[in-house]
């Protein structure tokens, strides 16, 4: 599976916004085995911000762990938020 985030827009900052898309997306991810990988796809994002992203990643990541991987993260505030992220939840994204 493969999950767009420009579909929730190019900027991505509140964690109302990150709350609001992932329980919006979580029923798409009822028909995905914990054995398929599951791809973040960051491209078209302009402003990734950690509030966003730790409503959004964090509950994927406990989903998914190891299946869980990132691409196309070249964006500085992408690569910025992700590292915060890994060190508040003391957590290893899988980035390709």
């Amino acid at each position: 599976m493969i999950i767009k985030l420009k579909k929730f827009g190019s900027t991505l900052t509140s964690r109302d916004d990150g709350k609001e898309a992932f329980a919006a997306f979580k029923s798409s991810l009822n028909d995905v085995s914990r054995q398929e990988i599951v791809e973040v796809d960051f491209s078209g994002v302009n402003t990734f911000t950690p509030s966003w992203g730790d409503e959004f990643l964090t509950p994927l990541f406990e989903l998914f762990n190891d299946k869980l991987n990132l691409i196309n993260t070249d964006n500085y505030s992408v690569q910025a938020t992700l590292k915060l992220l890994e060190k508040i939840q003391d957590i290893k994204f899988n980035i390709r």
